[in-house]
């Protein structure tokens, strides 16, 4: 039987920046935008959607841990520790575990609707649920087609983002979706790692992500625009809000792995990397926070 700590290692917490972000994001776009803040709802509504994006980040990495452990993608890993492809927990348990993640998300998720009035969005949710499974779960998970990062580019950038803003002001602007494109690249950095990391035991198990498609060389250099084109795209953003150039104070946060990735580290060497990529969109979306809240 897994110890909670094993629990809390197989949840990813290194990847939990990836769900903050995007509502930290949104949340700073929402305040720049309203000329009143109710702060109670805006607090409230905040909290329920970090509450959906934590959720279901949790929830997709139990989902991938029990998809690729029971496939036997992980019997040969080098990185972070793994649940199912360890033995340390049964497969079922884990795959409860991922389901009760998605459905707290899921739970969350209506509620906002709810207080939000989003009637449209719950097909979106619906979708973003069904995203967290069919990553690596599945007859034909998009995981293994190379299509993982696209999808989080679109639902922990483009989509958390904007429906965060819009949860909280009732209208898009360009500021949500430029800070929503950022934010989305920070994620897939951060897949990107992890699939960079992979890629012979992917190959070999047949599970064709993004990575093992664009070769090693390739991963590296995308992984390099991933974390350093988010601080271009908020140029705009600082010409018609000045305070957001906090978030240039990150860009060695960026620089320091990217050196690292365009350097050839292998294997284990990349797992530091994992968390640069994490506390990057961590901090950036804190500085972009602070910076369109001032």
């Amino acid at each position: 039987m897994a110890s909670w700590s094993q629990w809390v290692q197989g949840a990813r917490p290194r990847t939990l920046p990836a769900a903050l972000a995007p509502v930290a994001a949104g949340t700073g776009a929402a305040i720049w935008q309203l000329e009143t803040v109710h702060w109670p709802t805006l607090l409230l509504r905040a909290g329920l959607a970090l509450l959906v994006a934590v959720s279901l980040q949790v929830g997709v990495n139990y989902a991938n841990d029990y998809s690729d452990g029971i496939r036997g993608t992980d019997d040969e890993r080098v990185g972070p520790f793994r649940l199912t492809g360890s033995r340390a927990a049964a497969p079922a348990a884990v795959k409860r575990a991922a389901i009760g993640a998605l459905a707290l998300g899921a739970l969350a998720g209506i509620v906002l609707i709810i207080l939000a009035r989003l009637w449209w969005a719950l097909p979106v949710g619906v979708a973003a649920v069904a995203a967290a499974w069919f990553y690596t779960g599945g007859k034909r998970p998009y995981g293994y087609l190379g299509l993982g990062e696209l999808f989080v580019f679109v639902f922990f950038g483009l989509v958390a983002v904007n429906g965060t803003a819009y949860a909280l002001t009732g209208s898009f602007t360009w500021v949500a979706l430029l800070c929503s494109i950022a934010i989305g690249l920070l994620a897939v950095a951060i897949m990107l790692t992890n699939n960079l990391r992979d890629i012979p035991t992917d190959r070999e198990s047949g599970k064709i992500t993004l990575a093992v498609r664009l070769g090693d060389r390739g991963t590296r250099w995308a992984f390099s625009a991933a974390v350093l084109l988010p601080f271009a795209l908020m140029v705009p953003v600082m010409v018609v809000q000045w305070p957001v150039l906090l978030v240039l104070p990150a860009l060695p946060l960026a620089l320091l792995p990217a050196r690292v990735a365009l350097s050839g580290a292998e294997g284990r060497s990349l797992i530091p990397v994992l968390g640069a990529a994490g506390r990057l969109e961590l901090v950036f979306s804190l500085l972009l926070l602070a910076g369109l809240v001032l």
